[in-house]
């Protein structure tokens, strides 16, 4: 069977597929979509090191940790939202975002779901070793990550069916993962945690409104109604850009005490969001949006690398 018949409309994903072949190990490579994990990263690292700023406390044992427990949940979310919209028979040929292995046949629904289940095994043995150092606190975050991982695309009303996907990316892969793991490393959830988490998850976020607002035709077609399809294009548009300047503009206020030095340092991310909005209010509905999904996740890195440049070390 080629590319062609499998609904690769994207010659970037085409040629993905190509390069990874057809064995089972390079289909999860795709399932996962390991491009996207940076947005499970670097919230754990932005919480490590304003825990290691303030308080100069730091633990590897825990970044290690949440950095796996984080990524698993991902992992486990996009396997199982695979398998879940395959089922449903969306997402087959002629999807414009990167191609899905059940809806394509290239891998049965059996086979993902045993993985999405490894993948949130993962998260529980990793989150067994926080429980460890964090307490009940960091049980009730795992249980609820997990279940609303599964309830992504799953149950009676699933998440990425509703209007309410990119807030629960903001509250979870923002304010949860970096103020929880900040709470690992010094005991305490301070507000300047908080703070930095709803910064950093705000990109996160809008990665999810460019993805949302490429599959915006047939997710309308499927019964869903996304935030993109309830606010329409040039709503998305606007909010698309709120979402990145805003996360700068946070960023400025977040940085105040440090003066000038954190105006500045604010500058290169400031231009980076405003070129990106102005280049996604210009892309129509295709899969050239795609290549916003790894900008916006770009964005972020820099966003929390200009933040930590601007802090610098501990006092």
């Amino acid at each position: 069977m080629t590319i062609n018949e499998h609904g690769f409309t994207d010659p970037y994903d085409a040629a993905r597929a190509r390069s990874f072949g057809s064995s089972l190990l390079n289909i999860l490579l795709m399932a996962i979509r390991p491009q996207t994990l940076v947005l499970s990263v670097v919230p754990v690292m932005a919480g490590s090191y304003w825990a290691w700023a303030t308080h100069a406390t730091v633990s590897s044992a825990v970044v290690i940790c949440a950095i796996v427990a984080s990524a698993a949940i991902q992992i486990g979310t996009n396997l199982w939202n695979d398998v879940k919209d395959g089922m449903r028979g969306q997402d087959g040929t002629g999807r414009l975002g990167p191609p899905r292995m059940t809806a394509l046949g290239l891998a049965s629904p059996k086979t993902l779901r045993l993985w999405a289940y490894a993948a949130f095994g993962t998260a529980i043995a990793c989150g067994l070793v926080l429980v460890a150092i964090g307490g009940w606190p960091i049980v009730v975050i795992g249980v609820v990550s997990i279940a609303c991982g599964l309830a992504y695309s799953a149950g009676p009303r699933p998440i990425s069916f509703s209007p309410h996907g990119e807030l629960f990316v903001l509250v979870f892969f923002g304010i949860v993962a970096v103020a929880g793991t900040y709470y690992l490393h010094t005991g305490l959830v301070s507000a300047s945690s908080i703070g930095l988490g709803a910064i950093v998850g705000l990109p996160a976020a809008a990665v999810l409104l460019v993805n949302n607002h490429r599959d915006r035709i047939s997710d309308e077609k499927a019964g869903r109604r996304t935030l993109a399809i309830v606010v329409g294009r040039k709503g998305t548009h606007l909010l698309y850009g709120a979402m990145m300047v805003l996360s700068v503009v946070g960023a400025a206020l977040f940085l105040q005490p440090h003066g000038w030095v954190g105006w500045l340092a604010m500058a290169v991310p400031m231009v980076v969001a405003v070129w990106f909005t102005l280049g996604f209010r210009k892309e129509p509905v295709s899969p050239r949006l795609n290549a916003y999904l790894g900008r916006t996740g770009s964005f972020q890195l820099l966003l929390a690398v200009s933040i930590a440049v601007a802090v610098g070390f501990p006092n």
